[in-house]
């Protein structure tokens, strides 16, 4: 069908992949344990927006420049590394102000309006590159030899994985803002909590910025 082959195998790869925890998971779950499902839902439609300009840019052979120039991987990738670490510093931050403030005061992250949570997901997937050489090295595995059409194979393909990574993230962010009504937790453990997320995206940051292009 329009020049793909092993379609199952595909999916249930692509399934394995979007589970995976990553800097775009946590800040769904993030999202989600401190704005509510909707907050999480936000960031999701960001981060599948940024796999759809992937898609787009693998069709188009952008990933491939990527993929053969190392001047353009490290721009790229220093970029989205910079951003992971300003979303990591500023979650660390604030959590600190808000610890210093009152006892009662607020310990998540400062809310943002859905426009914002969204950018956020988005450019924490268009940043990186690594997601670009994945559309380059992964799914080209499953396009037929004798397509017809290659680039519409690789975006019906692409389009497939963001779909069902959207179905994923979707049930991420509104399991983990049930859990987070359940489990009530208390303002001293958010805050680590909140902390630890904060150096999850340092660290992510800092992995990206010292990675190559294997």
């Amino acid at each position: 069908m329009f020049g793909t082959q092993d379609l199952a195998q595909f999916v249930i790869a692509g399934i394995l992949l979007n589970i995976a925890p990553g800097p775009d998971s946590i800040l769904i779950m993030t999202r989600s344990a401190t704005q509510g499902w909707r907050a999480g839902s936000a960031a999701a439609l960001g981060i599948g927006t940024g796999t759809l300009v992937h898609i787009m840019a693998a069709a188009l052979g952008l990933s491939a420049l990527l993929a053969t120039s190392a001047t353009a991987f490290t721009i790229v990738k220093l970029a989205g590394a910079a951003y992971l670490l300003y979303v990591g510093a500023a979650m660390l931050l604030s959590r600190a102000k808000s610890a210093e403030q009152t006892v009662s005061a607020k310990t998540s992250l400062p809310a943002l309006s859905y426009r914002k949570i969204f950018m956020q997901g988005f450019l924490t997937n268009v940043l990186n590159p690594k997601v670009a050489i994945f559309f380059l090295a992964f799914v080209p595995q499953f396009i037929a030899a004798d397509a017809s059409n290659k680039p519409l194979a690789l975006i019906v393909l692409g389009c497939i994985f963001n779909f069902n990574g959207m179905l994923w993230c979707h049930f991420l962010a509104v399991s983990t803002a049930f859990a987070r009504q359940r489990m009530r937790v208390n303002q001293a453990v958010t805050l680590w909590m909140n902390r630890f997320i904060g150096l999850m995206f340092v660290s992510f940051g800092i992995k990206l910025a010292l990675s190559d292009k294997h």
